[in-house]
């Protein structure tokens, strides 16, 4: 699966420069921030555990937390390197930008699209993993999931990387973690499918039929509209050597691609934000199972709701259930998604207990630490059972009830769900430094491999616009479309409806590794973490 066999001749096209050596001050730059960001990462994990009072000192979960942190990072390296042919491969062959200019301005903009991410994202993939394996992240096998699902993303990517074959980053750590979710339900003596999140599988499914056709065929059709409206021969043309674009075309690939690069960042950053947390959370539980810049003057209004909150829900209870399998009822509820009617009783009394620890404690801060992930777990399971009922339209709850869970919801989710500025700061230099590097293979493929002719300005045009506005649109309605399969797509689609002509054979190895991703990333973690779980 060599995408190499179908590039254009050298002398049929006018190739920009791609061998361009890195300058000392790129060099210097380079390590400097990598220097920047260890010291950043190592100065902070101390000082938060410092301050985190109580925290138990052993060797092992501090060792194992710096080799996931690694890995996670890691993964974000690769990703960055994986992914920048998406916004400057078609900046770099319409020689709108130098090749080393353009790298280094994607991976200035993938910068800052994580320091300005949300953190949605982040909290998103954490939900898609196996419930039992998010309570007991500190574990071995927390561990092994953690360790599993990243490392089993980064040989994909990596692999797909070596090829020159731009696949997608989402959709590999998303198997990823699917294949560690039937791995796990397997080695507990459940059926496979349990263990899969269907409705977010259904999507990506939908995702890897769809984002080829919709960069085809919108790239071909604005393409068209182009030549209709705009009578300028010299943009469906070839560059003529390295003379760069008209100024206002130009503009628009450097727009498109900085925007392309942005939203990768803002997008793609956080799913090692996620990952990072929960390593966090799992192994210094003092320091960042809570969000410490919570205001102690904001407890009584947050046990208030929490009161109210449960003494509205029991009126909608119809089953009682019993108070001690109350966490057991809404950890089954959130890892099969089968709503029982026990589940309400289950609800108010997990809420009710937790206004009850923390009226009891009157911080976060202030409580123990041997029940530190005990509090927390109880506000993770109340979150999303919570989120589950909100969808389930065959609850029926009064509107008192419904809001005040919303209010209580975001409550706790205020307290849980937030990410260290530090945090942001080094996922932000791991992803920037790795779209530095390594970008030669894929932006290559997507430039000269997939149609028979160099890429017009027009073409490029129309595939870096289709690629960003998907991404706006993909974050606007929550959809898993992927970047990578909309670019590629669409530069095939801008080359045929320019009547280029396409490399069928690149075509057909990139449909391959886009059908074989989900598969072989499943495959890769579950057998992972089955390894993993054995060693840990």
């Amino acid at each position: 699966m060599n995408a190499s066999a179908s590039a254009l001749p050298a002398s049929s096209i006018d190739r920009p420069q791609l061998d361009h050596k890195n300058g000392a001050i790129t060099v210097v730059i380079f390590l400097g921030l990598l220097v920047t960001g260890i010291l950043i990462a190592g100065y902070s994990l101390v000082s938060d555990i410092n301050q985190a009072s109580g925290q138990p000192l052993t060797w092992l979960p501090y060792t194992l937390l710096g080799v996931a942190l690694l890995i996670a990072l890691g993964f974000e390296f690769v990703n960055g390197f994986h992914d920048t042919a998406n916004a400057v491969a078609t900046v770099i062959y319409t020689h709108s930008l130098p090749a080393h200019f353009a790298v280094l301005w994607s991976g200035l903009f993938n910068f800052l699209g994580v320091m300005v991410s949300s953190g949605a994202v982040a909290f998103g993939i954490i939900s898609l993993l196996p419930v039992e394996l998010i309570l007991q992240v500190g574990s071995g096998a927390g561990f092994a999931m953690v360790f599993a699902l990243l490392i089993a993303a980064i040989i994909w990517n990596i692999g797909t990387w070596l090829l020159g074959l731009p696949a997608s980053s989402s959709h590999t750590l998303i198997g990823s973690i699917i294949g560690v979710g039937v791995a796990n339900a397997l080695m507990h003596g459940r059926d496979g499918t349990s263990g899969v999140d269907w409705a977010q599988a259904t999507k990506i499914g939908y995702s890897l039929l769809l984002s080829p056709m919709v960069g085809f065929g919108c790239a071909a059709l604005l393409l068209l509209a182009m030549k209709a409206l705009i009578k300028s021969r010299e943009l469906y043309e070839e560059p003529k050597g390295n003379e760069p674009p008209p100024w206002w075309i130009r503009s628009l690939l450097i727009l498109t691609c900085t925007g392309v690069s942005f939203a990768h960042g803002s997008n793609d950053g956080q799913k090692g934000m996620g990952l990072i947390m929960l390593i966090l959370i799992g192994t210094v539980p003092m320091a960042y199972a809570f969000s410490r810049p919570m205001p102690v003057d904001h407890m009584p209004q947050f046990v208030a709701m929490s009161q109210v909150t449960r003494d509205s829900l029991i009126k909608s209870v119809t089953t009682p259930g019993s108070a001690e399998d109350s966490l057991a009822t809404l950890s089954e509820y959130v890892r099969t998604k089968e709503y029982k009617a026990e589940v309400l009783s289950a609800l108010a009394n997990v809420i009710g207990n937790i206004g009850d620890q923390v009226k009891q404690y009157e911080s976060f801060a202030s409580v123990p630490s041997d029940m530190v992930s005990n509090v927390r777990n109880d506000m993770y399971l109340t979150s999303e059972s919570i989120r589950f009922l909100e969808k389930n339209n065959a609850v029926k709850l009064d509107a008192d009830t419904k809001t005040n869970l919303k209010a209580f919801k975001k409550d706790i989710d205020d307290s849980t769900k937030f990410i260290p500025l530090w945090v942001k700061v080094v996922v932000a230099i791991a992803l920037g430094l790795g779209t530095m590097v390594g970008w030669k293979r894929i932006v290559v493929t997507v430039g000269e491999k997939i149609g028979k002719t160099h890429l017009t300005y027009a073409q490029g045009a129309s595939a870096e616009l289709v690629a960003m506005m998907t991404i706006g649109a993909a974050d606007m309605f929550g959809l898993p479309v992927s970047t990578t399969q909309v670019l590629s797509s669409g530069v095939a689609g801008a080359m045929t409806a320019n009547k280029s002509g396409l490399q069928w054979g690149t075509i057909r190895h990139l449909a391959m590794a886009w059908v074989l991703t989900l598969p072989v990333a499943m495959l890769l973690s579950g057998s992972l973490y089955w390894l993993f779980s054995k060693l840990f």
